[in-house]
């Protein structure tokens, strides 16, 4: 019908009224009205195309478009020499060029979910891949490939826990439980009536109270104990084994929260006694990418109860019916999609896929053996640059005392400043500070949040000291 000679809007291609009545007639409809009818009178737009305030008014080429979005970009501030010192649940760690090369081939980030097995098997055999590592890594028998990220994660896990112990609907966390975790796992509990409840911390050690811990669990009500190692605020749960320990003595389910990377130098949470492990895979070579796309780790002991609650999907590896050959298969999917919507124990619609091609890529670079020097090459530069911030004077670093990995609180209470007011001049220096965290830990002051990984050198933490203390002198 020649439609390209049409006059067009140049946002609109389908304006032209003869396209639109071409439109009409295949879809069955009578009038653009009718197509139309169940939105509001108030919503819509009765006005000349022409006056609508879209874009820069007009149609752009692709070069104008390139220096548009160029120069927006320019206000953009890159923090790479040094490296942000910012963390709390995503950070900057090293992502070897190869992890970025392997995800960037077309037959694995245009893949999506491998429901035809015949067709899929290079890309099962990776997620098989990613399972069997992270079982290695975590020490638990059963991984999931995978979720959304940490907090979807831990979310999952609560819902979990309460299917499998019918009649509890409590869950226990640490009043240091990361925030952001916190506000997801309140999204998604309220409306199944679970009740989530802050277990105390100690003042000095920010350990859980045990003694606390114990009280709550007295009623007998609690489905699960959940506790972060490390903790949102850095420091080790050196009580981990015991928690779990008395919440079996309870009849709780026992879920620890991890960073995999700390796992190099920390005990696994399969030694601790974990029925469930949940994480963020965002270090394992996936980089920061503004904010995501990240990866939820989910594992679980081998408990046929535990299993066949797992949200998502798992990848297993079988036979031909001759047993000459191996194949991979997914042998648990119960998503809302492929069982009855009542009987699906998640509605996870996807598997972040990619993602945990590129944390297998990346575990296999690194191995047992680099696990250990990264764990404790970030140890040591961490526990560097917490000795040298508590060296200035009005500042407490760490806040408590406790071993720490990789994350650090600072106390910026006795410098007679707020925090703010720091990070701002950081920010002049082109350096990003940590995180102030004072609106979800009031009591502890002006205090902020540090992370320190392998990216940051020796030179890196003397200029942010040196920075920081010029600052508080200036003042």
């Amino acid at each position: 019908m020649g439609s390209i000679f049409l006059v067009t809007h140049p946002w609109l291609p389908n304006s032209p009224k003869e396209i639109k009545r071409e439109i009409l007639k295949a879809i069955g409809i009578k009038n653009i009205e009718e197509l139309f009818s169940d939105i509001p009178e108030s919503a819509r737009f009765r006005g000349d195309w022409n006056s609508l305030e879209i874009g820069l008014k007009r149609p752009l080429s692709e070069i104008e478009v390139r220096r548009y979005v160029e120069k927006l970009l320019s206000k953009n501030k890159v923090f790479t020499s040094p490296p942000p010192f910012l963390g709390g649940g995503a950070w900057p760690h090293y992502v070897p060029t190869v992890v970025k090369y392997i995800m960037s081939r077309a037959e694995f980030y245009t893949a999506y979910t491998p429901y035809q097995p015949e067709m899929s098997q290079g890309l099962m055999q990776a997620l098989f891949e990613y399972q069997s590592m992270i079982a290695d890594l975590l020490e638990m028998e059963v991984v999931n490939s995978s979720m959304y990220d940490w907090a979807s994660a831990v979310a999952e896990a609560f819902l979990m826990s309460v299917r499998v112990q019918k009649g509890k609907n409590k869950i226990l966390v640490p009043s240091t439980m990361n925030p952001f975790h916190k506000s997801v796992v309140k999204t998604y509990t309220l409306p199944k009536d679970i009740k989530v409840e802050e277990v105390k911390y100690d003042k000095e050690t920010g350990l859980m109270d045990l003694e606390d811990l114990q009280e709550k669990l007295s009623k007998r009500d609690v489905a699960a104990v959940y506790i972060e190692n490390p903790s949102f605020l850095g420091f080790i749960e050196e009580n981990a084994k015991a928690i779990g320990e008395i919440s079996h003595e309870y009849d709780a389910l026992f879920i620890m929260g991890v960073d995999p990377i700390s796992l190099g130098v920390l005990e696994a949470p399969g030694k601790l006694g974990a029925d469930i492990a949940v994480g963020e895979g965002q270090p394992l070579g996936l980089g920061l990418n503004f904010g995501g796309p990240y990866l939820g780790i989910f594992a679980t002991r081998w408990d046929l109860r535990l299993v066949r609650q797992m949200p998502g999907r798992i990848i297993g590896l079988t036979t031909t019916v001759d047993g000459k050959e191996r194949g991979f298969a997914m042998i648990l999917q119960t998503r809302e999609q492929h069982i009855r919507r009542e009987k699906a124990t998640s509605n996870i619609c996807t598997n972040e896929m990619l993602c945990a091609l590129g944390a297998a890529v990346y575990m296999a670079l690194l191995g047992k053996h680099g696990f250990k020097k990264l764990g404790r090459l970030i140890m040591y530069r961490s526990h560097y640059a917490a000795k040298k911030l508590n060296e200035i004077e009005g500042i407490k670093a760490p806040v408590f005392k406790s071993e720490i990995f990789k994350e650090f609180t600072v106390d910026f209470s006795s410098a007679g400043v707020k925090y703010p007011e720091v990070h701002e001049k950081l920010l002049e220096r082109n350096i990003h500070g940590g995180l102030y965290i004072k609106e979800w830990f009031p009591e502890l002051g002006e205090v902020a949040l540090f992370c320190v990984t392998e990216l940051h050198s020796k030179e890196d933490i003397d200029l942010l000291v040196s920075s920081i203390n010029e600052i508080l002198k200036s003042k």
